[in-house]
């Protein structure tokens, strides 16, 4: 298959230095690393966007240039990581109005009247429409290192050397806003015909958080280096379901209360990674 990869890490954000991470310019890296030894990709085809380089205007630029490539029959099998803060805005496309839409921070990450601003923020509705014009043929796969809601903070996850990867709205007004509605889980980033054809990873459930940790002496992603570890472990020769099982089982035995979730069909799922 022709392949095309954007891997993004973002550990500092223009202005907020309190809301600095450790691990996400680490998980960039090791997925870059991770697509080039084990699913094929060249070096000149998986793009990093890491810290100041990780604006809004640049991660969509480039996946939309993936998008074009694809549409173009440049591409069929496209990878999207994204490792760094999440949060919640209310729903913007008002087609649902009593849900709030999982959102991406990028690192010039922004407010406007006591919410986010549209202009810094990435949503899934926003990420929906790009790749909503993907041709049926195109396999899309998407690892989300990240986390959307607050509410499902664990005391286990505020250890030293751990810190959630979720930040609450900017004011109190909005926070209050987006409790109130319903979390959106990753599953609904792709419109349901779109999403029987993608592959979307998630560090937790909608209602967790993911672990921005030390482990063996370096921060990462809890879900991000599991997840490495096992496929270079098995060498491809595990499905992905298989995969996923064993990230949560060892995310299990190091006492982190996140659970990966997998979204993509059977047939995917019982396929070997990187297929």
């Amino acid at each position: 298959m022709a392949k095309k990869a954007l891997c993004v890490g973002i550990n500092r954000f223009r202005n907020y230095p309190s809301a600095t991470l450790n691990g996400c310019v680490n998980d960039a890296r090791e997925m870059k690393k991770l697509l080039t030894d084990h699913f094929g990709f060249s070096p000149g085809s998986v793009a990093t966007l890491t810290d100041s380089k990780a604006t809004k205007r640049n991660i969509m630029a480039r996946l939309q240039e993936m998008v074009d490539g694809a549409v173009a029959g440049k591409y069929d099998y496209l990878v999207f990581s994204f490792s760094s803060h999440g949060t919640q805005v209310p729903d913007s496309g008002n087609d649902e109005p009593d849900l709030a839409d999982e959102a991406f921070c990028p690192y010039d990450l922004a407010e406007e009247s006591g919410g986010w601003h549209a202009g810094h923020i990435i949503t899934d509705d926003e990420l929906n429409l790009l790749f909503a014009a993907l041709p049926e043929q195109v396999t899309l796969e998407a690892f989300f290192d990240t986390c959307h809601s607050g509410t499902g903070l664990r005391a286990v996850d505020f250890a030293a050397k751990r810190k959630p990867r979720y930040l609450s709205p900017p004011s109190i007004r909005a926070f209050f806003q987006a409790e109130a509605l319903k979390p959106r889980g990753l599953r609904d980033l792709l419109a349901e015909n779109e999403a029987i054809r993608h592959i979307l990873w998630t560090g937790c459930q909608a209602d967790q958080t993911s672990a921005d940790a030390q482990i063996g002496g370096n921060w990462h992603g809890a879900f991000t280096y599991f997840l490495c570890r096992e496929i270079r472990a098995c060498a491809n020769t595990l499905t992905r379901a298989e995969v996923l099982k064993n990230i949560r089982k060892a995310l299990k035995s190091g006492r982190y209360s996140q659970i990966p979730q997998l979204e993509c069909d059977d047939a995917r799922k019982t396929a070997r990674s990187g297929s």
